[in-house]
């Protein structure tokens, strides 16, 4: 498994680095700390109670026990990433990731995986940074001891088990992964220019986290083994456990799974000068995409070093959000810009600020960079305002508590600590720095190390992609293994035969389901109130049943372009001071058109939910659909029209549904509609979209938090009780169109020189209230829905044809389709399918086995406690179990149904509800390699299409 998301996980800001902040005497004061884990001095501290540890072999443990849960999040850091590595190996720390889930000693290949879902796992993956690489799940509280023991096998005895097959098949998985996150992606190359700029060969952080195709397919089995004993040892790892178990019985098998390791040699210090510019550098780069993007970059002190936080805030500052300069400049007043984002990455050898602008089509980039010149000009000249610095404190405040929300990302954060600043309990500290900002600190940063002599400048213009040299992918190995040495042969850790039987669970815990009550207002507006206690954060989701199905005729994107105006200005507020009022609430805004309905959504403290609310009940009531605004949104969605034409997995989906629903149906376009419907969108359209469809007889408000049912209700009767249904009637969805027997067939788009092949497997599906609902998604589950599914397995694990491709059901209330999706290497896309079409085969005439069943029936239903741990989804899951018209009691009844499901009912699902004979392929990529492949498919008939859908003639 493991780095399903992409390898370099950035520090912007809230994250790692900077995700501690600014917590208000106010909201100090009203923390719980029994419920949360969390608790403040009398100075008003925010803290974390924890325990530290250390075996005699050097493991530390970290643990934070934590009730709110039957929950227990097991967090594991190697403290190893790029830095590293040896010369001529980058990648290596994250290849090596990869092949700590690819089996151990006493835990099969790909069996893991399987235990954590059938167990009831969530949040189960690894990742990379520059600075260290960690490996996590959640788990049930009875299941610690099984927590525990796959951890430490993983780190014990991974060296015992991995051989030539394992390293092949990962090879081939990172490389597929670079080039779906890098080759084939908009600026992935771009990226790495800027790296390759900021830093000279041999600094560990020049290649990225993911390396080069060279030098992943370059490692050896021994170098992996070498890496291995000095690096994966006990004495160079820490694990935090947090969430609901007792720490008198969590040391004991602590010292039991993890005691007998034993530790290694002294851990080479990673050592690596940070480099220093004296005169600015120019890059420019051609890739395949429509919008030209700009990037500046500077180095910056070190994680947590002096200048560090008033980076951070500085960021906040010019690039944080609507709110922030340099959106205001760039974006609102003179739309030369996209997007504007600002941040400072903060690392262990060295930080990074950065600034990154995509260009509107056809705008200046000098243009662009002179903008932003002037606006860090007038950083140095004048200091930030207290109004500017107070609101970046509070995104920065925000962001902590909403990190500390759910065990997982609570226990990543205490490793992160731990490891970067030698303290997990080091938030108080944190929040010291940030509270030491003041507005001349901000500019006296801005002035030391902000200098345009110091930077590197990269412009990325469309063009050509120039790639490095194609690196052959070997065949995978087959025979006899080759004989190892006896170094290569010697166990790190001692035999210890007890480790081959899985332990078993805990005392069965009743099933911890979040419930909402359903409370009917007099207007019509159903308000569902979802208590979650714990830490003061509160979420809101206004639900209408009005999405892209509600496009009138001749008007696609419609529903969406309505949905993105209620934030461009009420009757009372301009946009530009709705942003700024979020912005200074810390809160976070957002609204948005899907199939069947549309959202606002917000996520604020508790402290401020009042004021944020009022503001989501202002967007949605009175929005003023204004002429300035229209056409300032208008250029928006055309450049984002543009940016989606860049992506081929987006493409991909676009015909998808084209091909399942016909042309001129509302949901064969794009949610942004498309060039003509968007220039031809006046604010009377908009007004009249949201008279009909924004109605509260047909509109839910979800409020999940630490909010009580009296408390929730007076807010709903309060800021929307006046609502009233306008008088225009309400228009009519169209029918939905069914599959047809014949249907199938292969449609390919052209994207010459693309590195893989973006895939869509598509056909219509059932709906939300269909019967075989709950065995529907246990055989997707199994079939192609999760990491360990048939699919999946096939095309990624045994063949290294893919970084992962998954199938799933979307079943709303009007509404479903079935999909199958990923890329895959270009020279395989035949043989891609071939094999996925045989899965399929597999599963419709013979079903799955008791054992699939069981594990995939867990998977569904043990994983909802971790699924549903924060306020932000159990309000928007309670939002869309309302919109597709399940009742009140929709959760509470799951386990029944779950359990209702045999291997019968499976196989029926899968004969029902996978359409093999009329399933379409859509596939984008380079037509010359491709199209050979397809035709060998001999699926029939092939078409040939462009990125906007039209049929080319051959």
């Amino acid at each position: 498994m493991s780095s399903k998301r992409l390898v370099r996980i950035a520090s912007l800001t809230a994250i790692g680095a900077a995700c501690a902040g600014l917590l208000s005497p106010a909201l100090a004061a009203s923390a719980p700390a029994a419920a949360s884990g969390a608790v403040v001095s009398a100075e008003g501290r925010l803290a974390v109670k924890f325990e530290k540890i250390r075996l005699a072999n050097g493991f530390e443990v970290i643990l934070v026990e934590d009730h709110r849960l039957p929950l227990v999040a097991f967090n594991l850091w190697v403290h190893a990433g790029p830095q590293n590595e040896a010369k001529g190996q980058t990648g290596f720390a994250h290849l090596f990731e990869h092949l700590l889930f690819a089996g151990t000693k006493h835990i099969p290949r790909g069996e893991a995986d399987k235990i954590v879902e059938a167990a009831g796992g969530t949040d189960a993956n690894g990742s990379t940074n520059f600075d260290r690489t960690n490996y996590f799940f959640t788990l049930p509280s009875n299941q610690l001891e099984l927590g525990l023991w796959i951890k430490s096998d993983m780190l014990g005895y991974m060296i015992d088990k991995v051989d030539a097959v394992a390293l092949a098949n990962q090879q081939d998985v990172v490389r597929n992964e670079r080039r779906q996150s890098v080759e084939n992606r908009p600026y992935g190359i771009v990226e790495e220019a800027v790296y390759q700029a900021l830093f000279p060969e041999g600094h560990p952080y020049r290649a990225t986290v993911i390396g080069s195709h060279a030098d992943i397919q370059s490692i050896k089995l021994e170098d992996v083994k070498a890496f291995s004993r000095t690096y994966y040892r006990p004495n160079n790892a820490t694990l935090v456990l947090a969430g609901d178990f007792k720490p008198a019985e969590a040391k004991q098998l602590l010292q039991k799974y993890f005691g007998t390791l034993k530790a290694g040699g002294p851990v080479p210090p990673a050592q690596a000068a940070q480099p220093l510019i004296t005169a600015e550098k120019r890059v420019k780069v051609s890739d395949r995409i429509e919008l030209s993007r700009l990037n500046l970059a500077w180095h910056t002190p070190a994680i947590f070093q002096p200048g560090d936080a008033d980076l951070d805030v500085a960021g906040y500052i010019l690039g944080g959000g609507k709110a922030s300069r340099l959106h205001k400049k760039l974006v609102y007043e003179t739309q030369l810009a996209q997007t504007v984002q600002v941040a400072q990455e903060s690392l262990a050898l060295g930080s990074v600020f950065g600034v990154e602008v995509v260009a509107r089509p056809g705008k200046s980039l000098d243009e662009i960079e002179a903008l932003v010149d002037a606006q860090l000009a007038e950083l140095v000249q004048t200091p930030p305002s207290n109004e500017e610095l107070q609101r970046a404190l509070a995104a920065i405040e925000t962001n902590l508590l909403s990190r500390m929300e759910k065990v997982g990302t609570l226990a990543d954060l205490m490793n992160h600590y731990n490891q970067m600043a030698g303290d997990p309990g080091f938030v108080g500290q944190d929040l010291a720095r940030y509270r030491a900002v003041t507005p001349e600190s901000v500019r006296a940063a801005v002035i030391k190390y902000l200098g345009k002599q110091k930077r590197v400048v990269v412009q990325a213009t469309p063009g050509d992609k120039v790639l490095a040299a194609e690196v052959p992918t070997p065949p995978m190995p087959t025979g006899k293994a080759p004989a190892l040495s006896a170094a290569e042969r010697a166990q790190l850790n001692p035999n210890e035969p007890w480790r081959n039987k899985q332990p078993k669970a805990g005392k069965a815990l009743a099933l911890s389901l979040p419930s909402g009550k359903r409370i009917a207002l007099s207007n019509g507006l159903t308000l569902v109130h979802v208590p979650k206690p714990g830490l003061p954060l509160v979420s809101a989701s206004l639900i209408v049943r009005a999405g892209q199905l509600n496009n009138p005729a001749g008007q696609p994107g419609l529903a969406g372009f309505t949905a993105s105006m209620l934030q461009e200005g009420t009757q009372t507020r301009s946009a530009q001071q709705l942003a700024d009022q979020i912005a200074n609430l810390g809160a976070q805004l957002s609204s948005a058109a899907s199939l069947e309905d549309s959202r606002i959504e917000l996520s604020s403290l508790k402290s401020n939910f009042r004021q944020g609310l009022a503001l989501l009940a202002d967007v949605a009531q009175h929005p003023a659909f204004s002429e300035e605004e229209l056409q300032r949104k208008k250029a928006a969605r055309l450049a984002a029209l543009a940016q989606q034409r860049e992506q081929p997995a987006a493409v991909a989906a676009v015909i998808a549904n084209q091909a399942i629903y016909g042309e001129g149906h509302p949901l064969a376009f794009s949610a942004l509609g498309n060039e003509a419907a968007i220039q031809a969108t006046d604010a009377a359209a908009l007004r009249q979209f949201w008279q009909q469809q924004y109605r509260p007889e047909q509109a839910a408000l979800v409020i999940a938090g630490d909010v009580s049912e009296a408390e929730a209700r007076e807010l709903a009767e309060s800021l929307f009780g006046a609502w009233k249904p306008a008088a225009a009637a309400q228009v009519q969805a169209p029918a939905i169109p069914q599959a047809k027997p014949g249907a199938a067939r292969v449609i390919v788009v052209d994207k010459p020189g693309a590195p893989q092949t973006a895939l869509a497997v598509v056909s219509a599906g059932p709906l939300a209230k269909d019967p075989q609902a709950a065995a529907i998604q246990v055989m997707n589950s199994a079939l192609g829905g999760a990491f360990t599914s048939r699919i999946n397995h096939q095309l990624r694990e045994v063949k290294g044809y893919t970084y992962g491709i998954y199938s799933n059901y979307q079943m709303g209330r009007q509404v479903g389709d079935f999909a199958i999706r990923g890329s895959v290497r270009t020279d395989v896309t035949g043989a891609a399918l071939k094999d996925m079409f045989a899965e399929i085969a597999a599963v419709r005439a013979q079903g799955l086995q008791p054992a699939e069943v069981e594990r995939a029936r867990n998977a569904q239903l043990l994983t909802l406690p971790g699924l549903l741990a924060t306020n932000h989804v159990v309000a928007a899951s309670f939002a869309g179990f309302w919109s597709r018209g399940f009742g009140e009691d929709y959760v509470a009844q799951l386990p029944a149904r779950f359990a209702a499901v045999t291997p019968a009912s499976v196989l029926q699902a899968a004969k029902t509800h996978v359409d093999a004979e009329g399933l379409i392929v859509v596939a984008v990529g380079d037509k010359a390699k491709i199209l050979p492949q397809l035709q060998a498919f001999g699926r029939k008939p092939l078409e040939l299409r462009d990125a906007e859908g039209r049929l080319i003639k051959p």
